[in-house]
């Protein structure tokens, strides 16, 4: 992640890597310590149309929910800022279906998937006053379940959406012409890694990552078993699908009317900083920040940047 993707060259091998790696979102859990870890309580389980979605519960207060992105799970996007929100917030944080530790049933995944079990998440939690934060795949997810619920558009009387009151997007997806970029196959001549490896898990953490730190040969065999273990390949492969493109936002997004930040990692090659200035120029009133040495991911890169960044806006 050096500069803004101009070429679309590192999108195209980052869609011809492994199946188990295509990123949107976060490819990499990075390891929180020791404590940490033994701070985060144990997950809960919601039954959401059959399916046992786990997620977090922790902290008390106004109440933040977090989406996270393509390939992570909640403690892989938000494990390093979970606590720090708690300790103002309450704080959910969902393992959506088809990643983490929640089911993940091979069907035809779509934005409104995600967007129909987030509603149905909140509608159980008797969530109805909240800030929901987005990121990447979870960005996209966030702003189209936004559009959604201010308009008032639901599948029945019963399944109304219940409104956020703020909208945080970091680094997200959503934009018709780079996920349509994205969706293209290879160019034509150009040799591309095929199938879950070392190299593919190479290409993909330099383009999810900014710092060095994350190319080392133990960072590669740490992100390959990670991918080869967590069993969402089957979701991650249907965000592949062209028809996602019906569900991109550029054109509704004067429908968010609501308090809305704009977090961007400077060195995001994924989804380029001027995705970000248009989410923040397209929305009425919206605040772009920029995150300095970070990557696509700065809640795992620059954490405390992160924070520094989001919690103004959370007061």
């Amino acid at each position: 992640m050096h500069k803004a993707n101009g070429s679309g060259q590192p999108w195209q091998r980052l869609a011809a890597a492994a199946c188990s790696a295509l990123a949107i979102g976060i490819a990499l859990l990075a390891p929180l310590s020791a404590a940490a870890q033994a701070a985060l309580p144990e997950q809960k389980t919601a039954l959401l149309f059959g399916a046992n979605i786990r997620y977090y519960d922790l902290g008390s207060g106004p109440v933040i929910v977090l989406v996270h992105g393509l390939g992570s799970s909640a403690k892989g996007d938000w494990g390093k800022v979970m606590l720090a929100l708690a300790q103002t917030h309450r704080v959910l944080a969902l393992d959506q279906l088809g990643f983490g530790n929640s089911d993940k049933p091979q069907v035809d995944f779509g934005i409104q998937t995600w967007v129909d079990f987030l509603g149905e998440f909140l509608r159980q939690n008797q969530v109805s006053d909240f800030t929901l934060v987005g990121e990447s795949l979870g960005g996209w997810i966030s702003a189209q379940y936004t559009i959604q619920a201010l308009r008032g558009v639901a599948a029945g009387t019963s399944l109304a959406l219940p409104k956020p009151s703020r909208l945080v997007l970091s680094d997200s997806a959503g934009l018709n012409a780079t996920m349509k970029h994205l969706f293209a196959p290879p160019a034509a001549g150009k040799k591309s890694v095929v199938g879950a490896s070392l190299a593919g898990e190479k290409q993909l953490l330099a383009s999810v990552f900014h710092s060095p730190s994350y190319q080392t040969d133990q960072a590669l065999r740490d992100g390959l078993a990670w991918s080869l273990a967590k069993g969402d390949a089957w979701a991650i492969r249907a965000v592949r699908n062209p028809a996602l493109l019906s569900e991109t936002v550029d054109g509704e997004l004067s429908a968010i009317t609501i308090p809305t930040l704009v977090l961007w990692g400077e060195h995001d090659s994924l989804l380029p900083l001027k995705d970000g200035r248009y989410f923040a120029s397209h929305i009425r009133g919206a605040e772009l920040k920029v995150i300095a040495d970070s990557g696509h991911a700065p809640m795992i890169e620059t954490p405390d940047a992160f924070l520094a960044a989001l919690q103004p806006f959370l007061r």
